[in-house]
């Protein structure tokens, strides 16, 4: 067994206090295929200034909406700057990464996250699997749209106990409640975008929430061979991420990857693959990875918005009536959907249509589709 990597209790662990190996675990390297040599130009995103929507500037907002429509019909990435979160609040969420992470390894796995939830610390994923394993570590937890004022603190010290600061459970909690807010916002954008009316999508997902993801890559002698997250659509709905300055992130346009640069005032916005679904693909979900780095450390701050799980996943009627297309996916349950993925499947390039394909197969020989206690 490689030195980064050893067993707790019979499990697999990603073992941070043994980074500086000299050869590469077997377990991270990557194939070729995914290694693809990495990009040597920027995506050219729009940049959409939020403010224009808060002033009610109508002909900003068209222009905006055209720019969103057009990048989202393409590949389904966008940043957006005046957005209104705190910048203080922002780096107060990076620095409780630290604050997670760099806990013991014994007491970051006492919260280790458990099958079919989101919830809880993971090691490179390998809780859930052995091979081509993401050079990073992660701490999830999920945010109620109708949950209490104190949901996300609440969550902290049951997870941690008096082993973390509480301040971590309050930054979160605010930071998650910032997330809430700028997600209304996206949502209006992305429905006047498709020419509805700029409540539906907020109406769609207001008893819905969000589930938030502190993503810290930790540096790599052998970044070359390795990934910090794998070629993969998002199977959720919109993702609102923030990166730091150190880079990596990258998208699969036009056969290439291309790098999504770094703003500090802004937010990358990403579609997903659940809202793809829901403009019944004329919104794409767009293949994306994210690269570590030799030298550097590198964090992000993550936020994927879902619906409530009972939630029927279908285009709007004015939609189809407008587009004058067949429907290309089935009605389905953000359940069903996130049971694939945490039970039966690992997202990457091909999450969706191979989704829609196990769905109508469980459904045709009536087989039941385990529960999941996630939202």
């Amino acid at each position: 067994m490689a030195e980064t990597m050893k067993y707790e209790n019979g499990m697999m662990v990603f073992d941070t206090s043994l980074l500086k190996q000299k050869e590469m675990p077997s377990e991270f390297v990557w194939s070729a295929e995914d290694l693809t040599e990495t990009a040597k130009e920027d995506l050219n995103e729009p940049l959409i200034d939020l403010s224009d929507f808060s002033k009610g500037d109508e002909e900003a907002m068209a222009r905006a909406c055209e720019l969103v429509r057009e990048a989202c019909v393409k590949h389904g990435f966008f940043q957006v700057t005046n957005h209104g979160v705190d910048p203080l609040l922002i780096q107060a969420a990076y620095d409780e990464i630290g604050s997670i992470i760099g806990l013991p390894l014994d007491v970051k796995l006492n919260a280790k996250r458990q099958r079919g939830s989101v919830q809880g610390y993971s090691g490179a994923h390998a809780d859930r699997f052995s091979t081509n394993l993401p050079w990073k570590e992660i701490y999830s937890f999920e945010y109620s749209n109708e949950g209490s004022d104190s949901q996300i603190t609440e969550h902290f010290k049951s997870a941690f106990g008096d082993n973390l600061n509480k301040h971590t459970g309050e930054v979160y909690q605010r930071f998650c409640d910032a997330m809430k807010g700028l997600s209304e916002v996206i949502m209006e954008v992305l429905a006047m975008s498709l020419g509805l009316e700029r409540s539906y999508m907020k109406e769609y997902f207001k008893d819905g929430g969000g589930i938030m993801r502190c993503n810290l890559y930790p540096p790599c002698n052998s970044s070359n061979l390795t990934m910090g997250t794998g070629p993969h659509s998002d199977p959720t709905s919109v993702t609102i991420l923030h990166q730091d300055q150190v880079g990596g992130l990258e998208v699969f346009i036009d056969n290439k990857w291309l790098a999504v640069h770094p703003r500090p005032e802004a937010f990358v916005i990403n579609i997903g693959d659940t809202f793809q679904a829901l403009t019944n693909g004329k919104y794409k979900s767009c293949l994306h990875r994210a690269l570590v780095n030799r030298e550097k450390e590198r964090r992000s701050l993550v936020y994927f918005t879902v619906p409530k799980k009972d939630k029927t996943v279908k285009p709007p009627e004015k939609l189809m009536l407008e587009e004058k297309e067949e429907r290309k996916y089935p009605d389905f349950k953000w359940s069903d959907f996130f049971t694939f993925t945490q039970y039966h499947y690992r997202p990457n390039t091909h999450t969706l249509p191979n989704f829609v394909h196990w769905f109508l197969s469980s459904k045709s020989t009536n087989q039941s589709i385990p529960s999941s206690n996630a939202a």
